[in-house]
């Protein structure tokens, strides 16, 4: 079911997006929604070239990758459920991981964790991992709505929405899901109803399934261009998808124009809602020739700094590779070795011989 894993690329790839989205999160976290001109005041005039100290270190992640490491965490542990038991419901599981994320935030675990579960902490090897445990400004609409289901263990979906948010809270987690399937419409499937879980606008969750799509296609090896066209297909085959395709289509069009500049991509947005969100980190990912240039373009703008950073490093991390990505961001990356052991241990888990011992099941366990 996933030979394509077993491709010599592909751990490079996998490791690169994740490791790369985590730089561009990093890159952009002291100076989200900064206006261009204050990025110019705090950076230099050439804008953010390099690591800005935020929250009391160089090289910090925000609530982006945290977000999109407990998602890895969810699709390895309902993968290993499933291989044990022979099924296992992968959108609990990652409901489950982002309540675990939650209790990282400071949430009481007898809060976090919701009504169905009366265990009493929470389990797995990622939670583990005391760097977690620090607010990184969360967002709100992913605060409020994982309160909400501690409280009550709802759970939000495409046809049962929680709100209306469209914020880029569901995307800026996804890239993981590429994992899941070889099926485009599973994964697509997936990807939304992930994001679902705390966004219940369609451009918050139709964003987010084009992004697991576009990610699955780049990790395979697809050129850019031709895995966008075909994500933007499977997007047309869902209700409401108008917003998410005409932002794709102004990104394309605006590529055609030549190099990234904070103005041209200031023209698709601010990156903080999942249309522009995706829709900007395609551009810039078109247009650079390199992982590093694309990083620091994705940054430099009045808008949603990091989580445009993170989206667009997810891409060209898998575009180029992890030997692409710069040795310095990478030495001072904050939770590099977990990264990459979560990545490692990801491409373990979906491999036809998966380890099966109690030492995996204890890292990995049920939900």
């Amino acid at each position: 079911m996933h030979d394509w894993l077993h491709f010599p690329a592909v751990r490079s790839r996998l490791r690169g997006s994740l490791l790369a989205g985590a730089i561009g999160d990093a890159l952009g976290a002291k100076t989200e929604f900064d206006s261009i001109d204050r990025i110019r005041e705090i950076a230099g005039p050439d804008g953010i070239t390099d690591f800005i100290p935020a929250y009391g270190g160089v090289g910090r992640i925000t609530d982006d990758t945290q977000m999109t490491l407990f998602t890895l965490e969810a699709l390895i542990r309902a993968h290993a459920q499933r291989r044990r038991e022979g099924s296992a419901d992968v959108v609990q599981s990652l409901q489950l991981a982002y309540q675990r994320w939650l209790h990282t935030q400071g949430v009481a675990w007898e809060r976090a964790r919701g009504p169905e579960s009366d265990s009493p902490a929470p389990d797995g090897w990622l939670i583990t991992h005391q760097e977690l445990f620090s607010r990184r400004a969360p967002g709100l609409t992913c605060f409020g709505e994982l309160e909400a289901y501690g409280r009550t263990g709802k759970r939000g979906s495409v046809d049962h929405p929680v709100n209306n948010s469209k914020g880029c809270g569901g995307v800026m987690r996804a890239a993981p899901i590429a994992l899941w399937s070889e099926n485009l419409a599973e994964l697509f499937t997936l990807g939304a109803e992930s994001a679902a879980l705390t966004h219940g606008h369609p451009s918050g969750y139709l964003s987010s399934g084009t992004f697991a799509v576009l990610m699955h296609l780049l990790l395979r090896g697809e050129p850019l261009p031709s895995a966008v066209a075909i994500a933007r297909l499977e997007l047309e085959r869902h209700e409401q998808h108008e917003e998410q395709s005409v932002a794709l289509d102004q990104a394309l069009a605006l590529a055609g124009e030549g190099p990234p500049t904070p103005e041209k991509l200031e023209s698709l947005g601010q990156g903080n809602v999942g249309e522009t969100a995706l829709s900007m980190s395609v551009y810039v990912a078109l247009t650079t020739p390199d992982a590093d240039s694309a990083l620091l373009a994705s940054v430099n703008h009045s808008g949603d700094s990091d989580s445009t950073g993170s989206v667009c490093g997810n891409l060209v991390g898998a575009m180029y590779g992890e030997q692409a990505l710069r040795a310095s961001w990478l030495d001072r990356l904050e939770l590099r070795a977990v990264i990459e052991r979560l990545a490692d241990d990801a491409l373990a888990e979906f491999a036809d011989d998966a380890p099966a011992g109690d030492d995996w099941y204890q890292r990995y366990p049920n939900y």
